[in-house]
């Protein structure tokens, strides 16, 4: 089958996702890597809800799918936003900073839960104390630390990276 003709590929480069509570999620090319990584894949196993589903059986979303979907709403809420930056000329917006701000929004939505462990926001009481502060590490420390160093590969050094 084609590129073309593939229902799961808008064009050659973008992939769409049928979720069921946004529709459809399209992914870049580059994008698409970076859900493929094995990081961002572990978020298929970690409930978003942790251990709800056990009362409400309809509450069984992953960190996988959480994540998507607000990439997409981030998405649309930029789109939404962005005639007014554009208008709004005092600011200093060229359509390259705001193609630019599009897909930052776009990659700290979609990454922005990636250090979650296994229960969730449950499980943050189990995490290590941080030498420095004394305070626990959360789930944001670990987002940022696999980001930097687990997933550089995908998100700086890609050739289809828009960096």
């Amino acid at each position: 089958m084609a590129p073309s003709e593939d229902p799961l590929r808008d064009s050659d480069s973008e992939k769409i996702i049928r979720d069921p509570i946004h529709g459809f999620v399209k992914l870049s090319e580059w994008e698409q890597r970076i859900v493929g990584h094995r990081v961002f894949q572990r978020l298929r196993r970690i409930r978003q809800l942790a251990l709800t589903e056990m009362v409400y059986p309809g509450a069984c979303h992953s960190r996988f799918e959480h994540s998507l979907g607000v990439m997409h709403v981030a998405t649309m809420m930029f789109d939404r936003l962005r005639p007014q930056l554009e208008a709004a000329g005092e600011l200093g917006f060229s359509r390259n900073d705001l193609d630019r701000a599009r897909v930052i929004v776009r990659l700290a939505a979609l990454l922005h839960d990636v250090g979650h462990g296994p229960f969730s926001h449950s499980g943050e009481g189990l995490m290590p104390t941080n030498p420095v502060t004394g305070k626990r590490f959360k789930h944001e420390d670990y987002s940022a630390a696999m980001i930097r160093h687990l997933m550089s590969e995908v998100i700086d050094d890609d050739p289809s990276s828009p960096w």
